[in-house]
């Protein structure tokens, strides 16, 4: 996780919401690193979970990615969530919930939909304050103090 936070911190510089990610195989080694792009890029699926899978498939040299964990800041939406089920990653790990968007527990749980062919193991709750206080104090600042 400290690593996924590390990516979240440097969203910041770019505008976008402090989001970060990382692929970890099997041994732990880090092989897929994001950050939320959306800003940056101009991208709407720049989602940090979108840019370290590519990079992990990238790396990894296929999109499958069995043995792999995703370590994700903020709990995947349905994009997200539904890239983790197709690239086969044997668990997601995530801080913070997100109760609007969230697609692993929250609102919705399309990992663990019985109707999908693969099921990722989840762990959620991972150093959930840090990331919880990196997405406040950056929506703090984008409204302003005391506005909705």
């Amino acid at each position: 996780m400290d690593a996924a936070l590390d990516e979240a911190r440097a969203a910041l510089a770019t505008a976008d919401v402090p989001v970060g990610a990382v692929v970890v195989d099997a041994t732990g080694d880090v092989v897929g690193a994001g950050r939320n792009v959306r800003e940056a890029a101009g991208d709407p699926t720049g989602h940090a979970e979108v840019v370290a899978l590519r990079a992990a498939a990238a790396a990894l040299g296929s999109w499958r990615l069995d043995g792999c964990t995703l370590v994700v800041t903020l709990e995947p939406c349905t994009m997200c969530a539904g890239a983790a089920v197709l690239a086969r990653l044997e668990r997601v790990v995530f801080g913070a919930f997100d109760p609007k968007a969230g697609a692993v527990g929250s609102l919705w749980d399309v990992v663990r939909d019985r109707r999908l062919n693969h099921r990722p193991e989840v762990v959620s709750g991972v150093r959930a304050e840090e990331s919880t206080a990196l997405l406040d104090g950056f929506f703090t600042g984008h409204r302003g103090v005391g506005q909705p």
